[in-house]
């Protein structure tokens, strides 16, 4: 069952204000992630699509961009970012950063046009959704990307637990738990790996995966 409006505002306004409460610690802390390996994944699974070209321009939605570090990377390669944040002032950051178009919109209010992006990168971001709300935001995500658009999403996996830590809300998936929130949205599955690339799987803290909209 979705959750109460008042329990969303709850979890939405204590998530965003932690964020906004360090958001230049964090574009410090963030800035020299290295998440080419998720940036691949989506684009490649892109080029394998029979309706879409890889050729640039692509329309690509950040979804939760943070400060904008992933979206001067994609405008970099040539393609059209859209960044969409929760946090005020990650969306300042990230527009004077980048140069793109970013949306000030949270997770649990999305307005976003359909059939209109060719993928959705959301890195590190999707599991601030809780389970019980998970089903309307994929949709929402599904709805918003064309036939055969890509989602790729990478999360900190868990055991189907969530809840508060450190001032933030989190939902900690594993791959089986996952998959059924992916499939039942609609999303046929086009691979999955752990990272960081490299570890042993007890150190492998993410679960990464990547999703079709069938045409």
């Amino acid at each position: 069952m979705p959750l109460p409006k008042e329990e969303l505002e709850r979890i939405a306004g204590g998530t965003l204000a932690h964020y906004e409460g360090r958001a230049e610690d964090f574009r410090e802390g963030t800035r020299d992630h290295d998440v080419s390996q998720n940036i691949n994944a989506l684009l490649d699974a892109i080029a394998q699509s029979s309706s879409l070209s890889l050729s640039a321009p692509l329309t690509i939605l950040d979804f939760g961009c943070g400060p904008g570090r992933d979206l001067k990377t994609f405008s970099k390669l040539g393609h059209r970012a859209i960044g969409l944040d929760g946090t005020a002032s990650f969306v300042e950051m990230a527009r004077a950063d980048s140069g793109c178009e970013v949306w000030h919109q949270n997770f649990f209010e999305l307005d976003l046009p359909a059939a209109f992006f060719d993928g959705v990168f959301a890195n590190a971001s999707l599991f601030h959704v809780p389970a019980a709300e998970l089903p309307r935001v994929l949709g929402q995500l599904h709805a918003a990307l064309k036939p055969e658009g890509v989602l790729f999403c990478s999360n900190p996996r868990g055991s189907n637990s969530e809840g508060w830590s450190g001032g933030r809300y989190g939902s900690y998936h594993d791959l089986d738990a996952w998959r059924g929130f992916m499939t039942a949205a609609g999303f046929v599955e086009i691979r999955h790996y752990y990272r960081p690339d490299g570890l042993l799987r007890s150190e492998q803290a993410w679960l990464a995966t990547v999703w079709r909209k069938p045409s």
